[in-house]
């Protein structure tokens, strides 16, 4: 594809093509270029290139200088009008033209006056090829008028009134700018209260004593002649209201003497009057809206729009907010804009309609056109303005309407059709554009020429340009008709394409960023009806200018040695030129500074070196610099080092690129005070893993290059790591990318297997290779397979890069030899390794024989077997595989499904145990052989009987119907007799007070028997029964049970506690008994008496028996402590303490409540804590140790008993 320059921007009717000189750079006037070999015979209608302003006010005191320059070829003569009629210089022995243009100068310095030469004045510059003409240029002499003589007389008012000193300055030309100053040329501050107005009045909001001055002088300074003139001053004086009643007599007969109130009031506007106004403005120009009020105290000024919003960037408020400036202002900024003046006694409002006009403004203005012979073409002139202007046409400065008729020529509005041109249609068109505020004048020629290309840029030039920059080609044209631009690189021609290169309009071809490829010759070809040329460059991209080592920030001691080192890394056929600069100025002339290859050596460093130090390495294509700070100290110990890890290596090159192996170098980073001990050197394939990064070598801490070894086939980036006593560094940036060239794999897939699916298939796995292992493009891979134990060659297929291949139709479960080789482009890998694998297996077609089942107890069974053959097996043994289920008694066969077990035994075992089988059952099993498919055939079902084996504990054991001498059992059977019941046995025993069991008795009760009454027991007694079954293989678990005897004929019964739920073991409290508390009355009595006569005896120091116990209580053979509860034996007898710990008789409400009981199980126990059954029934075990009493080993919260509490006091 070529590349052809299509102008994208052109404003063009269909069916011309207008010729069009494009320099370097884009232009707005379509223009012959002023090549001087061109000039010699190309021709080109007048342009005027520079004129006066419009409005052109001049300095009355210099030379009067008129501007009209022009270009054209022939160069045109230039003649001049004053005020519609022909200026004739050669009559007026003031005016000159200056030589080769058509500039004006009038000498009125040495005589004449400037008033003489005012007017309206244009030029018009004229060749063969037609006529343009300037603007009328108004020509003024700047005024500065003296203000007239008035007399001012003085102002005196009253604290708090408004005020307004006028100062109407005379009408100059320029207007002048007006300021207030003092008698010292000291302006006089302004604020919110006090400010000057845009018609330069002098505004007071209210006045205060501080205004009082005779000096307020009004001043207007005309710029153009530097000239300032002055009012004279007003004098102003505010007195207070006292002041007033002692001088107003005086005043009032030459004063003029304002008589408004002082007392505060709301704002009132001393500009603008009324409550509305308008305001006209022009497009483009700054619209200034001003609202000024007076009032106590002084308002504030806000600003709004009605229906709209004030523009954000080009609005402004001046004089503290009373001014409102929009800046280029539009038609849009039309409407009413409303100021409000409040202060805290009220507030009011002024609205002001703008109304926007606009002098004309171009659209499009009319373009020169270059057209040859027989073209079309169209001047198009298109303006706006308000109101809407009016456009008329000038051929060669002359009405069109006028003019010489032109075939070729048709106007219609504001626009001129050209048809069918020839050379004679050559002319300067006039478009003027016109409205009461103002006017538009545009000149636009007509070239008709027939030239074929010629290409102006020299032919061969060279082009450097840097790597990674932009690179412009210039290919400066010229042709009529406009010729077509196309490119081409290197000899054969090769086009260029869009999507890489840019062609811009005048005809430079851009290579947005220049890459090393991008060197070489380039083509540029113009093309036009009339011909043909085409032009040579060449382009160099040369490696950009680095600082690799920059200078650092340094702080020195004053009067050390200071180094700033600058590492320059440059394209090796440019000489780059560094130099040194402190503070951006040259280093100073001194011979303290020493500047070699790469380093600033400064010794004896003053204070005075202190700065900023730059290193600048230019070459012809570009410049880097980089800097640093010297900060000098007064000296201060050497500060211990600061050791860190290095920092990243940097500036990695690769050099000498072979097919698998590269160098690979790099610069060093600081080592931080610590040296580097080895480089680390990593690599990322960016073809096949990008942004993963591989460990690919290290080397010597000294070394700086490595020889790298290389796969093939890989697009390698490499970085470097720098390590050190501290640690490791950063990786450094990556190097640049090596593709590496394709190769044969060199090794081949892993990990393959053949197993089948399916009986008549061999699936073929394994391990593809990664992209890194390919060696090149268009990996596959070569699967071969034949039988192991046949004669068949080797059957092969290629696949694509995929992991698995399946062959079908084979036999069953028949050995197969593999391989898998791998291949790409270029060629195979190494010979392949040969696997061992089957094809697919199928079930089993035998199922074992011989199957034999030996009992060996109750709960075990062994099973024997003979081996299938290998060949009936059809794949991998797994084992074998024993289902067995045990009949189910006929009340359960119709409830749910056999419950069937399995056992596996791997491998090739032929027996095998089964454990926890159920004793005295019927079972029935089978055995299956099991290969990688799944089961054969079951055996025929064998069937064995279990012996019998003890029964569990029986269901459950309550006692019920408690009476004075006897108890009831009844139970249930054991859930698992495992056999045939032949009797229950029921062993019972006493518990006294103390926790002692008494004899067991042993009792057989009939096996049929599910109740059992016990007679001739003890009244009010504990008993713990123990009971089980039996079969004929002996007995079984146990279950326990208590129970208490009532305690008097009544046959009150205690509470049940055979129903399921484990009740602790309670005795009744007998404090509440009559006679027992007549018993403990009588003991206290005797108690009292008893301690009386000791305390007697006591007193008449003598001994009593319990003193004498007191005193054997050293000797440990007289006083043995008891180990129970720590207390001495004669001072305690448990034994007169088992009564009462009987308890007494249950209340009425038939419970025994826990606060009602000094004893607990927990005292039953050996251990600490009782133990229950989920049920709540007590399961620890009886001991016939003596426990400890109550009193002394439970630390209960509960009130104790009379018992209890004269065993504390004893």
């Amino acid at each position: 594809m070529q590349l052809k320059i299509m102008p994208k921007k052109k404003r063009l009717s269909a069916g011309r093509v207008p010729l069009i000189l494009f320099l370097c750079q884009m232009i707005s006037a379509l223009e012959v270029p002023l090549d001087p070999k061109l000039l010699e015979d190309l021709v080109q209608p007048p342009t005027i290139t520079q004129q006066s302003p419009k409005d052109y006010i001049i300095d009355p005191r210099e030379n009067i200088v008129i501007q009209c320059e022009a270009k054209g070829k022939p160069p045109p003569s230039f003649s001049w009008t004053r005020n519609g009629t022909h200026f004739d210089i050669d009559k007026d022995p003031l005016v000159t033209m200056k030589p080769g243009s058509g500039t004006l100068i009038i000498n009125i310095m040495s005589e004449g006056k400037a008033e003489t030469y005012e007017g309206v004045y244009q030029c018009t510059a004229r060749n063969e090829r037609g006529a343009a003409i300037s603007n009328n240029i108004v020509v003024r002499p700047s005024r500065s008028p003296l203000w007239t003589k008035e007399k001012l007389e003085p102002i005196t008012l009253r604290n708090g009134q408004s005020l307004v000193l006028p100062c109407r300055p005379p009408v100059g030309l320029p207007p002048p700018i007006i300021f207030w100053m003092d008698n010292s040329f000291q302006r006089l501050p302004q604020s919110e209260r006090v400010s000057q107005g845009l018609n330069g009045d002098l505004y007071f909001s209210n006045v205060l004593p501080e205004d009082t001055r005779e000096d307020y002088i009004c001043y207007a300074r005309f710029n153009h002649t530097q000239t300032i003139q002055q009012k004279q001053p007003i004098s102003v004086k505010v007195i207070s209201v006292d002041e007033l009643n002692d001088t107003i007599a005086a005043n009032l007969s030459d004063t003029e003497f304002y008589t408004k109130s002082s007392r505060e009031r709301p704002p009132t506007f001393l500009t603008p009057e009324g409550n509305a106004s308008n305001k006209e403005e022009l497009r483009g120009n700054v619209l200034s809206l001003e609202c000024i009020a007076e009032g106590l105290p002084t308002p504030i000024i806000y600003w709004i729009k009605e229906d709209g919003i004030l523009p954000i960037n080009r609005t402004f408020y001046k004089n503290f907010k009373k001014t409102l400036q929009i800046i280029h202002v539009s038609e849009a900024d039309s409407g009413n804009y409303q100021c409000i003046a409040k202060n805290a006694l009220g507030a009011i409002h002024h609205t002001i309609s703008v109304t926007v006009k606009a002098a004309p403004y171009w659209i499009m203005a009319p373009q020169n056109l270059v057209l040859s012979p027989g073209e079309d073409g169209t001047l198009i002139c298109r303006a706006n303005g308000k109101p809407k202007p009016r456009i008329s046409w000038l051929t060669n400065g002359v009405p069109v309407e006028i003019a010489p008729d032109d075939p070729s020529r048709k106007i219609d509005g504001d626009t001129i059709i050209f048809s069918n041109v020839q050379e004679r249609s050559s002319a300067v068109y006039q478009c003027n554009a016109s409205n009461e505020y103002g006017y538009l004048l545009a000149n636009a020629f007509v070239n008709v020429l027939a030239e074929q290309p010629r290409i102006l840029t020299p032919t061969n030039t060279l082009y450097q340009v840097i790597a990674n920059r932009p690179a412009l080609l210039d290919c400066a044209f010229f042709g009529s008709p406009l010729p077509t631009i196309e490119w081409f690189k290197g000899a054969k021609g090769s086009a260029l394409h869009e999507d890489i290169y840019v062609l811009h309009e005048n005809g430079t071809l851009e290579i947005p960023v220049a890459q090393k490829d991008s060197t070489g010759t380039y083509t540029c070809v113009a093309r036009n009806k009339l011909g043909m040329a085409k032009n040579e460059v060449h382009l160099e991209i040369k490696d950009p200018t680095r600082i690799i080592k920059q200078p650092e920030y340094a702080v020195v001691q004053r009067g050390s040695t200071v180094s700033f080192e600058c590492k320059v890394k440059h394209d090796h056929t440019l000489i780059p030129t560094v130099i040194w600069l402190k503070d951006n100025s040259e280093l100073p002339s001194d011979e303290r500074f020493t500047v070699d290859k790469d380093h600033l050596v400064i010794a004896d460093v003053s204070d005075d070196d202190s700065g900023t130090y730059t290193c600048m390495a230019n070459t012809t294509l570009d410049n880097v610099s980089a800097s640093a700070v010297l900060s000098v100290v007064a000296p201060t110990p050497t500060p211990a080092p600061v050791y860190d890890v290095p920092n990243p290596p940097f500036d990695l090159e690769l050099t000498n690129p072979l097919d698998k192996s590269v160098q690979l170098s790099w610069t060093p980073g600081d080592d931080n005070n610590s040296p580097i001990t080895k480089f680390i050197i990593e690599y990322e394939d960016t073809m096949h893993e990008a942004g993963l990064w591989h460990h690919h070598t290290e080397v010597s801490g000294t070394q700086t290059t490595a020889q790298l070894k290389l796969s093939p086939y890989v697009n390698y980036s490499f970085r470097v790591m720098a390590e050190n006593s501290i640690g490791r560094s950063l990786p450094s940036e990556a190097s640049e990318q090596y593709l590496t060239k394709a190769a044969e794999p060199d090794k081949n897939p892993m990990a393959v297997e053949g197993l089948g699916s399916e009986p008549d298939n061999l699936v073929i796995t394994w391990k593809p290779l990664n992209g890194f292992e390919s060696n090149g493009p268009g990996l596959q891979y070569k699967v071969s397979w034949r039988q192991k134990d046949g004669d068949d060659e080797w059957t092969s297929v290629v696949v694509a890069n995929v992991s698995k291949y399946i062959v079908s139709g084979t036999p069953t479960f028949v050995p197969y030899l593999i391989k898998v080789q791998a291949l790409n482009d270029v060629g195979f890998a190494p010979e392949p390794a040969i696997v061992m694998g089957h094809s697919g297996e199928d079930l089993p077609m035998v199922a074992p024989g011989n199957v034999r089942v030996t009992v060996v107890n109750s709960t075990l069974a062994e099973v024997h077997w003979d081996p299938v053959p290998l060949k009936s097996i059809r794949g991998h043994l797994q084992g074998y595989r024993i289902y067995y289920w045990k009949a189910q008694s006929p009340s359960k066969r119709n409830r749910r499904h056999i419950e069937k077990k399995i056992l596996t035994f791997q491998g090739s075992k032929t027996h095998g145990m089964l454990p926890g089988l159920e004793p005295f059952s019927h079972y029935t099993l089978n055995v299956r052989v099991v290969n990688g498919k799944g089961e054969g055939p079951a055996s025929a079902d064998q069937v064995f009987n279990t012996p019998e084996g003890v029964p569990s504990a029986p269901s459950s054991l309550k006692i019920v119907n408690p009476t004075l001498d006897s108890l009831t059992l009844e139970w249930d059977p054991p859930s698992h007799p495992n056999g045939i019941l032949t009797e229950y046995t029921l062993k019972y025993q006493p518990i006294n007070s103390t926790h002692e069991l008494g004899p067991l008795v042993d009792l057989k009760i009939p096996a049929n028997k599910t109740r059992w009454t016990l007679k001739n027991l003890n009244f009010s007694t504990r008993y713990k029964f123990y009971f089980y079954a039996q079969t004929s293989a002996g007995s079984g678990s146990q279950i326990t049970e208590e129970a208490v005897t009532t305690m008097d004929e009544a046959g009150i019964p205690p509470p049940d506690v055979g129903a399921g739920k484990a009740m602790a073991s309670r005795q009744v409290d007998i404090a509440t008994q009559g006679w027992f508390i007549g018993l403990m009355c009588a003991v206290a009595l005797l108690i009292l008496i008893l301690l009386i006569v000791c305390f007697i005896r006591r007193n008449k120091g003598g001994k009593y028996p319990v003193k004498e116990k007191e005193d054997a209580r050293a000797d440990p053979e007289i006083q043995p402590m008891k180990e129970d509860d720590g207390t001495f034996g004669e001072y305690s007898d448990a034994e007169d303490h088992k009564p009462l710990k009987k308890g007494s008789r249950t209340p009425s409400d038939r419970t025994v409540k826990k606060e009602d009981s000094d004893d607990s199980l927990v005292d039953y126990g050996e251990g600490v804590n009782g133990q229950f059954n989920e049920d709540g029934s007590f399961i620890g075990q009886y001991s016939g140790k003596k426990e400890k009493e109550p009193a002394e080993g439970n630390e209960s919260s509960e009130a104790p008993s009379p018992v209890n509490a004269m065993n504390s006091f004893v």
